[in-house]
């Protein structure tokens, strides 16, 4: 493991070639309001953040990462176009891993780009893949906006796609509601018992706890609604089954893409914008050839991204975390942007990872 002078040493270095590209290096508070993460992440966040109380702010967070303050600083008062460039620590809890540090630097490269987000992709990537494929790390690349797309185009209730779009990230829980919602699986047990007839027709009882009656109602008629709708098409599960199976190389699966569009035709858009990524990658000087699509790449650590993504790890060490991880995330700009947006990309790399990955290369 790597003494904390030479992460600093490292850390110092990579930022000095994000600032030599254009970058305007900026930092962020140490401690941030937990409510915007609260609002953003749910409560799951406090299982994985340091919760703090301050007089003043009220609850607190130590920064969990450096993302959602650097979009609200931008979103608050930064310019257009912006590139954006830090180096810092970051904190969170590792309850399954004793051998994670709770403590570790992250060096970041963002762009704030509205008139080509496929060039900005390609422009963050490929300054990515040129600063640590020579350090022997392989990159993995996947797509957030063709699961979306494709959630968003399946035949069922905007109330259940707005199930399976909450879960995207935790693929069992999606899994389980996708099994269901397809007629697979059961309704939970003493669901329709519940769903038939009055529940409140034999209650003379005081109503006691957070939720009135009214917002129980309405809770009841939801499930009516969704015990109610038709399953979700065999062949569009099957479809949504073979686009999170994919596993290609970036020039080979768009002709696959395009080949699942023709039957869900809600990927349509989401599979042309990969096809200009790729262009703009090819531009860059990327061999697409070798660089690895997963259709599930993303999905348990990468939740507030939206579009793009990808990660470069070392190939040899699979225990190893990924040294360096990034997307797009233009929907973050419009959470916290008080009724502005604009299309946002960036990734982060782990100095103490790599340095780890040179020793174990010497």
């Amino acid at each position: 493991m790597a003494e904390k002078a030479q992460v600093r040493a490292e850390a110092a270095r990579l930022l000095n070639l994000f600032e030599a590209q254009g970058a305007s290096v900026v930092e962020t508070p140490i401690l941030q309001p937990a409510e915007t993460l609260l609002d953003l992440y749910g409560e799951d966040v406090r299982a994985r953040a340091y919760v703090t109380s301050d007089p003043l702010m009220g609850e607190a967070m130590l920064r969990p990462d450096f993302t959602v303050p650097v979009v609200q600083m931008h979103m608050a008062q930064g310019a257009e176009p912006a590139r954006y460039a830090y180096a810092g620590e970051v904190f969170r809890k590792q309850e399954e891993d004793p051998h994670r540090p709770p403590e570790y630097f992250q060096v970041g490269y963002e762009v704030f780009e509205r008139e080509d987000p496929a060039a900005a992709d390609a422009e963050v990537f490929a300054l990515f893949h040129d600063t640590l494929v020579p350090e022997g790390l392989r990159p993995a690349t996947g797509d957030l906006g063709l699961l979306m797309a494709a959630v968003a185009g399946l035949s069922t209730t905007e109330r259940r796609k707005g199930a399976l779009m909450r879960h995207l990230w935790r693929p069992r829980r999606f899994r389980a509601l996708l099994d269901r919602f397809a007629g697979r699986t059961p309704q939970p047990e003493g669901r329709e018992a519940l769903l038939s007839g009055d529940p409140f027709a034999k209650v003379d009882a005081p109503f006691i706890g957070l939720r009135s009656k009214g917002e129980v109602e309405d809770r009841i008629e939801a499930l009516r609604e969704d015990f109610a709708a038709d399953p979700i098409p065999a062949g569009e599960v099957s479809l949504l089954a073979d686009l999170l199976s994919l596993r290609e190389t970036l020039s080979n699966v768009c002709e696959h893409l395009r080949d699942i569009a023709v039957d869900l035709p809600s990927i349509g858009p989401a599979v042309e914008r990969f096809a200009s990524r790729n262009k703009a990658l090819e531009a860059r000087g990327v061999d697409i050839s070798v660089i690895d699509f997963e259709g599930s790449f993303g999905r348990t650590s990468l939740e507030y991204y939206d579009g793009f993504v990808f990660g470069f790890s070392d190939p040899t060490r699979h225990t190893m975390p990924p040294v360096a991880t990034g997307g797009r995330y233009d929907a973050l700009t419009r959470v916290l942007g008080q009724g502005r947006e604009i299309p946002a990309v960036g990734g982060v790399i782990r100095p103490e990872l790599l340095l780890d990955v040179r020793e174990g290369q010497a």
